[in-house]
């Protein structure tokens, strides 16, 4: 059973919870997987502490672990990509793995050697180079906007997390077509937050944006069928 430490927004998780279901080949209520959410929104805001203005979110992270663990989950899943800064200290709490979100991405990217990835998230995000190390290791090179352009994106997430996700949706657009002009073959919408405002965008730009929330959602869904044994069968993009 999937356990969906969530919260961090909830907005976000609910988007995270439907790719989870529209990932999912089945053909019936009883082909899905079984998934357990904790929307855990009492954690504190993980970039204000990891930029060392705010309260530690790990202590609020553990008793969601708790809670997903005492109702049975078997795998887990963050759908908020600044709290992967604490993934190794999550994963140390629990025998149940903890899925990591830019493994994820890496997979998506599997295939694509050489390609340059923009990366739109928070300050803590970027802050804590959790993109930059990772990708790095599987041989991607990363870039992130200028410093007005991440004070835009950071504008336009907190847009998202009021309720204002057409209001973000120009912002965050603007900045993925600045990495795009600079140079990046793929942008990798990395703040559970952004594919919320840019769910419609298509044609060229639309092409080149990577949903880090779709990447771990997918993820999730491999490993919960192949857990489950259930024969292998194609999972939609």
């Amino acid at each position: 059973m999937l356990g969906v430490l969530g919260g961090m927004g909830p907005m976000a998780t609910v988007d995270f919870m439907g790719k989870v279901v529209r990932n999912t080949p089945a053909a019936c209520d009883q082909d899905h997987i079984e998934m357990v959410v904790c929307s855990a929104a009492n954690i504190p805001d993980r970039t204000a502490a990891i930029l060392g203005e705010g309260t530690d979110p790990l202590p609020a992270m553990r008793d969601a672990l708790r809670r997903l663990e005492a109702a049975g989950a078997t795998r887990i899943a963050v759908p908020c990509n600044t709290a992967h800064h604490w993934h190794t200290a999550l994963q140390a709490e629990t025998s149940v793995p903890v899925l990591h979100i830019v493994d994820a991405v890496a997979e998506t990217l599997a295939g694509e050697a050489g390609c340059r990835v923009g990366v739109l998230a928070t300050d803590g995000t970027i802050r804590a180079g959790i993109y930059g190390t990772r990708l790095a290791e599987r041989g991607f090179a990363c870039q992130v906007p200028n410093a007005t352009g991440q004070a835009e994106v950071m504008r336009a997430i907190r847009l998202v997390k009021a309720g204002y996700p057409m209001e973000a949706r120009t912002i965050l657009r603007t900045q993925a077509e600045a990495l795009i002009a600079a140079g990046c073959n793929r942008v990798v919408m990395a703040c559970t937050e952004i594919p919320v405002a840019l769910a419609s965008v298509e044609g060229p730009l639309g092409d080149a944006l990577l949903d880090a929330t779709d990447a771990l959602a997918q993820a999730c869904v491999r490993v919960c069928m192949a857990d489950a044994q259930v024969p292998a069968l194609a999972i939609a993009a």
